[in-house]
């Protein structure tokens, strides 16, 4: 694949003050008018359960809240529009800035259900308002994470592509991606995150590319094709070779490119018994350095039942875009501490844990995690015995301002890499019920 990495830092967001849910500006309204605005409140994010059969989820996205909350902030224009408020309520998101406290977990950690996966301090309004932002960027992007943490962890160590832009909504396919190379994947097809956030950018060629060439009587020139591709990348390129017979495809790929030649792609029938196909034949033609791509609608179980047909990379799109299935991590933003107190909900199957919270992580000697302890935000830590804590929570905004020295995306990726092996064996199975660690409540 041909490799392309741009280090430019993510360019500023235009205001985010509009991506939010009317009702939290009608209660900011409601809140000025009674006099509850300025109630000192934490808000937190986690989520009751895990979708799919996962054991675990990834948080991403958290830098991208960080600048959402930067971005907070409204403009004439936008408040020109908002004629259901009245003139205080307008005055108040007139001259928004976020000033209070965010703490969490970083980016590239694992969670758990009711693992407080973010708090968010301040008064209520500025809290509040903040909610649809924080849960529509965290929810796609640890989705995405998640399901591409798996698909690594099926692949063993080779490498996956992120392919899946032509699968979802255009500003989607730029985030998807980075959350897909935050959980390990090796590169990205859309140039736009690889601009925004330096990751490497991997394309070659689709079947149009072949079909394009034909001779003067309109037969299909496959030759023509991989020679063409050849002179402009290299014999060093991905050739496809499915577009019309496999075998054939592969014969003209070697006679064009050389025993050189990178490597061939695969995007169609049975990819298990196409690999060994293509890979026996390329070896009697002396092309035994040549790599096999497989594409086509993967996810962590197709990637797990090629682990033993010799695939050297996998290329993902559909199920790792969407999540696996799974278009949300269903995480929720809730209220629990008003003034200091701690408020919680009742409702059934929906009842949540009040009080502001922190949380560790307990490993043994041996660096495997054990479970997850979550205690009250101010208290101390709780007492292990032989178990070695792990500090989970961390400051990510203080007094409104981004705090210095946060991971980056790189440490993050390679953070993620270092929990998931921390986790019990049976964790990373890939079909079972519970999560693979526990979550107690110390203190609440």
């Amino acid at each position: 694949m041909t490799q392309h990495t741009n280090e430019h830092a993510a360019t500023p967001n235009p205001s985010t003050a509009l991506l939010t849910d009317m009702y939290e500006l009608t209660m900011l309204q409601a809140s000025l008018r009674d006099g509850s605005a300025d109630r000192q409140c934490s808000f937190e994010v986690f989520t009751r359960r895990l979708p799919n059969e996962r054991r675990y989820g990834v948080v991403a996205g958290t830098a991208r809240v960080l600048e959402a909350v930067r971005d907070f902030r409204f403009t004439d224009d936008q408040l020109a529009g908002l004629d259901f408020l009245d003139d205080r309520t307008r005055e108040y998101l007139r001259n928004f800035r976020f000033s209070g406290h965010i703490d969490g977990y970083r980016e590239g950690e694992l969670y758990f259900p009711n693992s407080p996966i973010l708090t968010v301090r301040g008064t209520f309004a500025e809290t509040v308002i903040l909610e649809t932002v924080i849960l529509s960027i965290l929810n796609h992007d640890s989705a995405v994470a998640s399901a591409a943490a798996r698909m690594v962890t099926a692949a063993e160590g080779r490498p996956i592509i992120e392919m899946g832009s032509r699968r979802t909504h255009e500003q989607s396919a730029v985030s998807a991606a980075r959350a897909a190379y935050l959980a390990g994947f090796h590169s990205t097809s859309n140039l736009e995150a690889a601009s925004r956030y330096g990751l490497p950018a991997g394309g070659t060629s689709a079947h149009a590319w072949t079909l394009l060439h034909v001779d003067t009587d309109g037969r299909p020139d496959e030759k023509a094709a991989f020679r063409s591709q050849i002179d402009a990348q290299g014999p060093g390129t991905t050739l496809l070779v499915d577009t019309y017979d496999i075998t054939q495809g592969v014969r003209h790929a070697v006679e064009v490119a050389g025993t050189a030649l990178g490597a061939v792609r695969i995007d169609s029938g049975d990819l298990g018994v196409l690999a060994r196909q293509v890979r026996n034949q390329l070896d009697d033609l002396g092309a035994y350095d040549t790599r096999i791509v497989v594409s086509s609608d993967l996810n962590e179980f197709a990637i797990a039942a090629l682990r033993s047909e010799p695939v050297d990379i996998y290329g993902a799109g559909t199920s790792v875009v969407t999540g696996s299935g799974a278009p949300t991590a269903g995480l929720v933003y809730k209220l629990t501490s008003v003034d200091g107190h701690p408020v919680a909900k009742r409702s059934s199957h929906k009842a949540s844990h009040g009080g502001a919270k922190r949380a560790l992580r307990a490993c043994r000697d041996t660096g495997t995690a054990v479970e997850e302890v979550v205690y009250p935000f101010d208290s101390g830590m709780p007492e292990l015995g032989i178990l070695h804590p792990v500090e989970l929570t961390m400051p990510l905004v203080r007094n409104g301002e981004v705090v210095d020295d946060l991971p980056s995306l790189d440490e993050s990726r390679d953070h993620l890499a270092r929990q998931l092996v921390s986790l019990p064996w049976e964790g990373l199975a890939l079909s079972r019920d519970e999560p693979a660690l526990s979550v107690r409540f110390a203190g609440l």
